[in-house]
């Protein structure tokens, strides 16, 4: 299959990249309405990790991982590097030597809806990895594909340079030209968050401090006594 490796493409700046580090993939997919999301099938190899970063985009063949080679080259510091296939694979496409040459570039993680392998590695060198499977199965370097072309995962568009935000929760894909908007609103979102946190503690309850009353009467919900509902007697 023929393909393209392009170069220097356009990134979200650093200082978006790490505002948005500092929240949570819930908080920034809810912050951007509930949109960027990776899907629940990516889960994460190691635990209580959260990094952010710029894509480095690639498309395989399947059981093949000849432009994760390619893309090595085209790795930068800050970036992580998201894979996907051209077909549905579960092949360990990636393991602890690639994670060595990336991490020597300042690379900050991979997300795969493919396979990984030497996850035990991987963990204690540091380096994060979010995939939709585990898999000793091996793979060959034989067929084209592209770097750095947009690709899908989970029914969203990734194109290189995107802002990925990964952590135990999953992962999320913020454009690169809502980044300083989607940081702005996800500060917002955690301010709003800190203030009912705080509301809770006092005992105060979500069907009061959202309104939640009013929205049960119009759903026609009832409250009744136990004895009321089942007709016995007290």
């Amino acid at each position: 299959m023929p393909g393209v490796i392009v170069t220097n493409p356009p990134k979200a700046g650093p200082e978006e990249v790490e505002a948005l580090a500092g929240f949570g993939v819930a908080t920034v997919h809810e912050a951007m309405g509930r949109t960027g999301l990776l899907g629940h099938r990516l889960r994460p190899n190691q635990q209580d990790t959260r990094v952010a970063g710029t894509a480095v985009t690639v498309l395989s063949w399947p059981g093949d991982n000849l432009m994760i080679h390619a893309a090595v080259e085209q790795c930068g510091e800050g970036d992580i590097l998201v894979v996907t296939t051209t077909s549905p694979s579960t092949d360990g496409m990636f393991g602890e030597l690639f994670a060595t040459a990336l991490q020597r570039r300042g690379v900050r993680g991979i997300v795969t809806n493919a396979g990984i392998r030497d996850t035990a590695e991987l963990r204690a060198m540091g380096f994060s990895a979010w995939s939709a499977a585990v898999s000793a199965q091996g793979t060959l370097k034989a067929t084209g594909g592209s770097v750095n072309v947009p690709v899908v995962i989970g029914g969203q568009v990734i194109r290189p340079g995107d802002v990925i935000v990964a952590d135990d929760d999953g992962v999320v894909v913020v454009p690169r030209e809502r980044a300083a908007q989607a940081a702005e609103k996800s500060r917002a979102r955690e301010d709003k968050e800190a203030a009912t946190r705080a509301a809770f503690l006092e005992g105060q309850l979500g069907l009061d401090r959202y309104g939640l009353r009013t929205t049960l009467e119009d759903l026609g919900v009832e409250y009744r006594t136990y004895e009321q509902h089942t007709g016995a007697r007290a």
